[in-house]
């Protein structure tokens, strides 16, 4: 024995594909801030079910600094990211 300590080896990286969670597969989904609420709460309106008009859902903005009018991108409820310009079309 030389006294040595084995290295760690790092576990490997999972990588992204084809856009989706890596964790659930999901894809996460643009939507538009109309009210901001208390707990770092939104509502948000979503282009889901078009043809049944406009949809109005209460997602969490914890993670992001979103304010009313803002495109976000939601993932199981979350917001993760503020879009810039019109990444989604």
């Amino acid at each position: 024995m030389t006294g040595e300590r084995p290295q760690a080896v790092a576990p490997a990286v999972p990588e992204c594909h084809d856009e989706v969670c890596i964790t659930c597969s999901d894809q996460a989904v643009a939507v538009t801030v109309v009210r901001l609420l208390d707990h770092d709460l939104a509502i948000v309106e979503t282009d889901a079910g078009q043809e049944h008009g406009v949809r109005r859902e209460e997602v969490s903005v914890a993670l992001v600094a979103a304010g009313v009018g803002d495109r976000i991108l939601v993932h199981a409820g979350e917001a993760i990211a503020v879009l810039d310009g019109d990444l989604d079309a």
